[in-house]
């Protein structure tokens, strides 16, 4: 009986063993027909390029301009480099080194503008970090306008399309009349088509200002500048 027990037993282990050895060549199975399906991808992937494509880049424009401001008694030459970004047309580029010229400062600065929604396409900083000056170009909505009047000093928005502008100012003026640190000033279409014709990618510009009267000149040519003020701070309107 002892004997027949143990061939039982040593019977009913090599079944065991036989079950354990099946599994084991059915998880190797599995595992080499995984194996085959991902190389079969493996081999198919360089075609597929999954790269985020790269953002486009910003074109350069570097500027030496001299400013001569008699109305704000500002002399210096600055050396300036210009981002364009993608979606900005040159138009608008030149509108901000007009902006730079008219409001110049050794502490103002170009922001990052259409390519950060936190900063303006211009600001001027104290020293401890205060906002002195925000500039916008285009036409910005009213929120992002009563944003700016909060965090700056003084806000300038320079407007340059026409009729468009126009529309634009006569839509948001009356939410804003209580923002009492903001001005708007408009350049006429025709004027910025011709600062426009200024621009290349290294510029020799000049500007000068006295009584009102803006003159920008480059190698070849100068414009005449006629600004026209949609609005002024509460404190110089009645001046």
């Amino acid at each position: 009986q002892a004997v027949t027990a143990g061939w039982n037993a040593l019977f009913g282990m090599r079944i065991l063993l036989c079950h354990v050895a099946l599994n084991q060549r059915a998880k190797v199975a599995t595992l080499a027909k995984c194996l085959r399906r991902l190389r079969y991808v493996v081999i198919l992937a360089p075609n597929l390029d999954t790269r985020t494509p790269l953002a486009p880049k910003a074109t350069v424009y570097k500027a030496d301009l001299q400013i001569s401001d008699m109305d704000r008694n500002y002399y210096a030459s600055h050396i300036l480099t210009l981002a364009q970004h993608p979606s900005e047309t040159v138009e608008r580029l030149m509108v901000r080194l007009l902006a730079f010229a008219l409001n110049a400062h050794e502490f103002l600065t170009f922001g990052k503008g259409l390519s950060d929604d936190d900063e303006p396409d211009l600001w001027q900083k104290d020293l401890t970090g205060a906002i002195d000056v925000w500039i916008e170009i285009g036409q910005p909505d009213e929120q992002r306008i009563r944003q700016a009047c909060g965090r700056a000093r003084q806000v300038i928005v320079y407007s340059y399309s026409g009729r468009s502008a126009e529309i634009w100012w006569d839509k948001i003026a009356p939410a804003l009349e209580r923002s009492k640190n903001l001005s708007v000033v408009d350049l006429p279409a025709a004027c910025v088509q011709q600062i426009a014709a200024l621009a290349n990618r290294n510029m020799q510009l000049q500007c000068l200002v006295q009584d009102g009267q803006i003159q920008l000149m480059g190698d070849d040519s100068s414009v005449d500048i006629e600004l026209v003020i949609r609005r002024l701070p509460i404190s110089m309107q009645n001046r």
